[in-house]
């Protein structure tokens, strides 16, 4: 059975999912996986953006290390990290290839650009799930199946009332099901972007050799 990742890592990866759940940022990420190491200037076009709010946006996921910079003479060029955004993005292609039967996404080494109505809702998604206790609940679904309330408790180690609370809102954000079997109410995770991200994570954490460089 696949573990649940260690507490810092997990804080690590919220961290990093709640940079990316801005419309902007997850495009800016998204125009770096594809064409690379670029300029403000020459992302700014592409975007069709402001470029003080491309240099913002920039800055912030420079400093939660999203990002990284190399200066060339005068300029500075961006590109992604070498870290989970990136495999992210490959993730999120193959699930709207699935989503809407475009299967020149699924094709492997494929990088193109999303539709922008699609990254938006994407972002605005992962917005709605980008918290520590919340992403547990997802995560431990995910690696187990359906639990009941109890079982989640147990699992993550979270207090009643706090794990109680996050699953209606992820029932009612439409990130989990549920059901009665017998006396208890059973949990399940659906699939989406939220689910998507949870195993995107763990298959980059389980990669690397050097769990550090996470």
């Amino acid at each position: 059975m696949e573990l649940q990742l260690p507490e810092n890592i997990m804080r690590k990866a919220v961290k990093g999912i709640s940079y990316i759940a801005h419309p902007l940022r997850l495009r800016i990420l998204e125009y770096l996986d594809v064409n690379g190491s670029s300029s403000v200037s020459t992302i700014t076009k592409a975007l069709n953006e402001e470029q003080v709010i491309i240099s913002q946006s920039l800055k912030k996921m420079r400093e939660a290390n999203l990002v990284k910079t190399t200066r060339r003479g005068i300029f500075i060029y961006y590109n992604i990290c070498e870290e989970y955004p990136a495999s992210i993005f490959s993730c999120l292609r193959k699930l709207y290839a699935m989503m809407t039967d475009n299967f020149y996404f699924l094709e492997e080494g494929v990088k193109a650009i999303l539709p922008s109505d699609y990254t938006m809702m994407t972002a605005n998604r992962i917005k709605l799930f980008a918290n520590y206790d919340k992403m547990r609940i997802l995560e431990i679904l995910t690696l187990r199946g359906p639990m009941n309330v109890t079982d989640i408790i147990n699992a993550i180690g979270s207090p009643q009332l706090k794990v109680s609370q996050y699953l209606k809102r992820l029932k009612d954000d439409g990130f989990v099901t549920s059901e009665r079997q017998g006396r208890f109410i059973i949990y399940n995770i659906t699939q989406g972007v939220h689910k998507t991200c949870i195993q995107c994570i763990h298959k980059r954490y389980e990669a690397l050799k050097d769990k550090s460089l996470f």
